[in-house]
Parts: structure tokens; sequence; C-alpha cells
């Protein structure tokens, strides 16, 4: 029994102990310094060598006011352990507040010096003089320590200085200078430029980061800086240059074609088709293997569905074929045939085929993820054709067979967008609650945008009819019947004036206005939203679409700045603002490198 209580207690104390660090710091961050410092001195006094312990607690002290305590505290650490010459940092930096500079100095100096005996000492003298904001005194330390010692690197802790004092210029040459050191901190330096870096070229540190590149480039001529500009280019979306790098990196060394293939992707997803295909010709020119051919002509394919008129439906249809009669439709042509699946049933209205050239393929799928693509594509055929059952069983079958993976993910949202259009709106929020944390951030975002649709109008209307009129005229354009989805909305728009869905209704109705180049009601219906809706959630979207409408339907560039302008000054923290400033500084005449 005596045993089992010492376990106990054991067991207690080591839960309590585990505790304090946490506590220690909620008390610090509230400002509750008294509580903080018991906390804290007594997790150093179990932990001495740990510096966060120790500068949390002398940080106490100093700001009660007791620096004797904290020189205390610091003069102990520094007898057990001399070897940590940053300590007289902080002693120099207690001096310091309390007016003693002359004493604070001599301590500074004390620890540069311990630098020129020994440069490793420089990792732990120059943060401690960044955590105390001596940050000129950083960078002295940095520069005695690389000229004692070349080899040691310094630019990352340079650089964080630099940024910090707003020296971006300096900033961007330090981690430039790293990178010139050793290329394999490319990645690295990456990470620390995203917080600097944004999609916008106009961005002043855009263009300075890319200037200094250049001109490196231009001088001495390395792989490296090609990673820097693609990377540079891919967070601006001018995708074309970023390929061009990467093509300049392949003709090198024949090492990175995969990463103009991800580009050729990342191109085709954000519409820049001609830069997607600029990537994917040259992969062909390069790799003419069978896997890659078709891959390619894949995508390809995929292209020019998505850029031809009903008219020029044949000339893709042939296309499919010819691949089919030299490649066969068999395992390694499924990703293939599930496109022309989506071709035949969604372009060409054909879901009958469709389905059979599916049902087909699924024997011969290579693996069950194979089947799952066949799967989910079929099922969502099945709902074009109004069969709503053996959609949800393909679905489902999916969501079972491949647990947790990202298709079973998947399969569960068209599970729940499916039940949606059905009307059985309770089912489909259940399912979209659990999805809106998906893994998948699309996902998640889709469920989440779905779900609150779902929500907002369910308990308001005890009827549904506005939600599944709207949740009809979804199904209607999904089954690209957009006069019959207009026709719905117009019966919300006319008979549910004021409903909590009209707003979504106006703004599904512009868009398929806008698809079927109907531009002078899509305008009126963004119009009325703007007025009568100036709260919505949707607004900053309904206002960067309305300006898209006026500069590339209706040909009115100057109404279109206007709408750009709204967005800038009214909604600064959309996530149309940066592409609502590059359209207004276009239209305004700024010259955007």
């Amino acid at each position: 029994m005596r045993n089992i209580f010492f376990i106990f207690f054991l067991s207690f104390s080591t839960f309590l102990f585990s505790q304090k660090p946490e506590q220690a710091y909620r008390y610090y961050m509230k400002g509750e310094y008294e509580q903080a410092a018991m906390l804290y001195k007594a997790l150093h006094e179990k932990n001495r060598i740990q510096r966060e312990y120790f500068k949390k607690l002398i940080t106490c002290q100093q700001q009660l006011g007791d620096y004797d305590e904290a020189e205390k505290i610091i003069l102990n650490q520094l007898i057990e352990f001399p070897m940590l010459t940053y300590l007289d940092v902080e002693l120099g930096y207690n001096f310091e507040l309390q007016g003693k500079f002359e004493e604070a100095e001599k301590y500074y100096q004390s620890a540069i010096q311990s630098i020129e005996i020994n440069p490793n000492q420089v990792y732990n003298i120059g943060y401690s003089f960044t955590e105390n904001h001596k940050l000129e005194y950083a960078l002295q330390s940095y520069e005695i320590a690389k000229r004692k010692n070349p080899k040691l690197v310094t630019q990352i802790q340079e650089a964080q200085i630099y940024g910090e004092q707003g020296e971006f210029d300096k900033m961007f040459a330090s981690y430039l200078n790293l990178v010139d050191f050793n290329e394999e901190y490319v990645d690295t330096v990456k990470r620390y430029l995203a917080q600097y870096i944004s999609d916008d070229p106009s961005d002043k540190n855009n263009i300075l980061f890319k200037k200094q590149l250049l001109l490196r480039a231009q001088n001495n001529p390395k792989n490296s800086y090609n990673l820097l500009l693609s990377w540079l280019f891919v967070q601006q979306k001018d995708y074309n240059k970023a390929i061009v790098q990467e093509i300049s990196i392949y003709n090198r060394d024949k090492s990175n074609i995969e990463k103009i293939y991800e580009l050729g992707l990342i191109s085709m997803e954000n519409k820049d088709f001609e830069s997607a295909k600029k990537a994917f010709y040259f992969i062909l020119n390069q790799d003419n293997s069978d896997e890659v051919i078709l891959n390619i002509q894949n995508n390809l394919l995929s292209i020019q569905i998505q850029e031809s008129k009903p008219s020029d439906y044949s000339s893709v249809d042939k296309n499919f074929q010819e691949i089919f009669i030299q490649y066969g439709k068999t395992g390694r042509t499924i990703p293939l045939q599930i496109n022309y699946a989506d071709f035949l049933a969604f372009q060409l209205n054909k879901p009958d085929e469709a389905i059979k050239l599916l049902k087909e393929a699924i024997p011969d799928a290579l693996s069950e993820l194979q089947k799952g693509m066949i799967k989910i594509k079929l099922g969502d055929i099945l709902v074009f054709d109004n069969q709503f059952n053996q959609a949800l069983i393909l679905y489902s079958q999916v969501q079972n067979d491949l647990k947790n993976s990202n298709l079973a993910q998947t399969a569960r949202f068209k599970v729940a967008q499916t039940s949606y259009f059905k009307g059985d709106f309770e089912w489909a929020k259940d399912q979209l609650s659990v999805l809106k944390s998906s893994t998948s951030q699309l996902i998640a975002n889709d469920a989440l945008d779905l779900y609150l649709l779902i929500l907002n109008n369910i308990d308001k209307d005890s009827l549904k009819t506005p939600l599944e009129l709207y949740a009809k005229s979804q199904l209607y354009s999904f089954q690209k019947k957009n006069d019959i989805a207009i026709k719905t909305l117009d019966t919300i728009t006319q008979n549910y004036k004021g409903s909590l869905i009209e707003d979504d209704a106006l703004k599904f109705q512009a868009e398929l206005f806008t698809s079927e180049n109907i531009a002078d009601r899509a305008e009126s219906n963004y119009l009325k939203i703007e007025s009568f809706y100036p709260d919505s959630i949707l607004i900053d979207q309904v206002l960067y679409q309305l300006a898209e409408l006026y500069l590339n339907h209706l040909s009115e560039p100057d109404k279109a700045r206007i709408y750009f302008e709204k967005i800038i000054f009214n909604y600064p923290s959309s996530i149309y603002l940066v592409d609502a400033r590059k359209q207004y500084r276009k239209l305004r005449g700024d010259i955007l490198n």
C-alpha cells in the first residue's frame, strides 16, 4: 500500500511540475511577473542550464524593478557556468536598465572580446544581444566572428536583424550571401523570404529582391539564382517567367524536369494555358517515353477542352480517338479514359456513352486508387444524368475502400453535395460538419462554404423552399442546364425578396449570365447586391466580379477602375485585394515590372 502511495505521489508531483512551464508562461504573457518569477525560479533551480527559464526569470525581476536580484541570479549562473560568455551581455543589459551605461558598456565589450578569442561563441552572444534589442552590437559580433572564422554561417541571423531594422536591401543581400556560401540553403532562404515577398509584383520588396537577384545572376550565373527567381515568379503568379528559369536550369544540368512539369500543372490550374503548354511541350521534346507522352497528352487535351468552343469539339474527340487507337483502352490509359468520359458527358451531352466507358474501365484499373478515381468520375456523370442513388453508392464505396485518403474525403464531400442537390439538407449538413476539418484545404473550404449556406438558411426557413430552389439551380448548372438554372433563380429573386439566400441567388445568377454572355443582366444583379446587401459577406467578391465584368465584357475600364478602387480602400483584408491593386494600377497607367 505504501508503495502504491509513493508511486501515486511521484506521478502527481511529475504532473504538477510538467504544468509549471505552461503556467509560468501564461503569467509571464499576462504581465503577472511576481507569480511568473516564483514558478520560473523553481524551474531554473531544477534545470539550471535551460536558457529559457533563466532568461524569463531575470526578465521578471527586471520588470519588477529588482535589478539586484536579477544581477545575483546572473552572477550565480556565471560562477556555475563560466564558459557561458553570453552572460556578460545579460549583466550589461541589467546595468543599462538602471541607467549605468558605462558599466553596461564594459560588459558588452567583454562579451565581444570573447568572440575574438573563440568565434564559435558568437551564436549565443549574438542571440543575447538581439534578444535584448542591442542590434548593432549583434551585427558587430557577427562581423568579428566571420573575420576570425570565415566558415561560420551567420547570414540568417544578420538578415533577421536587418529585417527587424527595416533595411530590406541588406536583408536580401545577407540571404543571397548565404546561398552564395552554400547552394543547399536555397529552400531555407525561401522559407525566411516568404514573410517579406507578396504575390504583387509591384510590391517594393518584390522589386528590390528581383533587382538583387538579376544583378547577381548577370555577373555570376548560378542555378541557385534561377531557382530563387523561379520561386519569386511563382509567388507573383507569373508562371511563364518561372518556367523560363527552370528551363535554364535544366539546360545546364538536366536535373529538374519534374519541377517544369509541376509548374505546368500549376499554370493549368490557374488558367494560364499558354505557360502550361510551354512547359508540357518542352517536356515532350526531352522525353518521348510512352508514360510521359500519355501523361502530357492528357494534360494538353484538358487544356484543349477548356479552350474549345462547341464547334471545336469534333477536333477534341478526334485527338482522343487517335491516342486510343495507338495505345488502346487499357490500364495505362485510364487517366485519359476518365478525361474522355468527362468530355463525353459534360461537353457532348452523351452520358450513356461515358457511363459505359467507365464501367468497362473498372476491371482494368492498375490500383485501388485508380479504381476509386474511375468511380468518382462515374458518380459525377450519374449525378449529371439524375441517377443520384447509383452515384451515392459509388461515392460510398470509394469512401469505405480508401479510408483516410484524400480521395475518400473527396468522395465524402460528393456524398454531401449530392444529398444537398436532392434536398436532403440535414444529412448533407452532418457530412459537411465532419469535412470542415479535412486535411485537404480545398475540400475543407468547399465543405465549410456549403455547410454555412445550409446552416444559415435551413434554420430560418422551416419550409426550406428558397434553399431547395437554390440547390436545384446549382444542380442544373452542374448538369450544364444554365437556362433552367437562371429561371429557377428568378423564382427566388421574384418570390422570396429579402430572404437570406437572395444575395447568393443574385450573385450565382450573375455568374451564369456572364458565362452565357448576358453581361448587362449580370451587371444589374451585381449592382442590386451592392445597393441592397452592402453588408453581405459576399460583397468584396461581388465588387471584384463586377469590376472584371466592366473590364472584360462591357469594355468600360473607367467603371472597372472605380470598383477595383473600392476594394482597395474599403476592404483591405479581402482576398481580392492584391489582384484588385494590380488591375487598378494597370488601368491607372502604372508601369509594372
